[in-house]
């Protein structure tokens, strides 16, 4: 799946124009190397987000197509 879509479904980005604005801004990074927004993601790596002064780090343990609010938090797990 790509990036740009894996963190809209997941929820930890909540607008899949903004997921693609921050890849491109280079404040994404898969596995520690910077990841464009066409980058697949699959489980097991590790994602980091850098938003201002603060870096979410989150481990994908899940990929859906699509999944309900409520369940999006089982698609990955915060390191």
């Amino acid at each position: 799946m790509r990036l740009d879509k894996y963190l809209k479904v997941s929820r930890l980005i909540k607008r899949r124009t903004v997921a693609n604005e921050a890849c491109d801004a280079g404040r994404v990074t898969i596995n520690g190397k910077t990841a464009k927004a066409g980058d697949r993601v699959s489980v097991g790596d590790i994602i980091e987000i850098s938003f201002g002064d603060r870096t979410v780090k989150a481990e994908v343990l899940k990929i859906a197509e699509t999944v309900k609010k409520d369940e999006a938090s089982e698609l990955f797990r915060y390191v």
